[in-house]
């Protein structure tokens, strides 16, 4: 693991447009999935790597991790089962800056990038994103009854700071109740049928 360091601002400014590695393998139990990187996170190469996003400590409060991890320890999560993609993997000031285009070609990305490592579970952090790029408007937080392929798709809050509507307390039950039903995801669904559907 690499040491935990902060970006200059010159160094935010550069990451503009950068990409940021998926933390992804076959099969896992849970695939998040952010809007896009930010510029901090951009920078120091790691998801939700900005002070203050909350995603890491929701995911330990939540009873996903053990103990709190650093954005530097990201690929701990894959002994986990757990990994972090995102819609779109192009670095931004805010994801207010991406274009319906943009979001709607990054939910047919993420929808074949899930059909082919096949996670029991997609959970997308982020309504407002959620509701554009897959073309679902009056989707609300919670499990979906769209899936895709074998995989039931989440919809969680966007773990921003800025996302004052969710407090500690409602985040963490939402993914609370996500890893509750992790031993619920993992009915099989044969190679014909992985396309998205909807469940009855």
């Amino acid at each position: 693991m690499a040491a935990p360091w902060r970006p200059t601002r010159e160094q935010l400014e550069a990451a503009y447009g950068k990409r940021v590695r998926d933390v992804i393998a076959p099969d896992l139990r849970v695939l998040f999935c952010g809007i896009n990187p930010g510029l901090y996170t951009a920078a120091i190469g790691h998801h939700f790597g900005r002070p203050g996003n909350r995603f890491w400590t929701v995911l330990h409060a939540s009873g996903f991790t053990d103990r709190l991890l650093s954005p530097f320890e990201e690929r701990a999560l894959l002994d986990l089962g757990l990994g972090v993609t995102n819609i779109v993997n192009t670095a931004t000031r805010v994801a207010e800056e991406l274009t319906l285009d943009e979001l709607r070609r990054g939910a047919r990305a993420l929808e074949r990038k899930v059909l082919l490592y096949r996670p029991r579970a997609l959970a997308v952090l982020g309504l407002g994103a959620y509701r554009m790029a897959f073309g679902r408007p009056k989707a609300r937080v919670g499990e979906q009854t769209e899936t895709i392929g074998s995989t039931r798709v989440w919809l969680l809050p966007n773990p921003s700071g800025r996302t004052a509507s969710y407090q500690m307390d409602a985040f963490t039950h939402l993914l609370g109740e996500l890893r509750a039903s992790d031993a619920c995801v993992s009915e099989a669904i044969t190679g014909s049928q992985r396309t998205s559907h909807r469940r009855p």
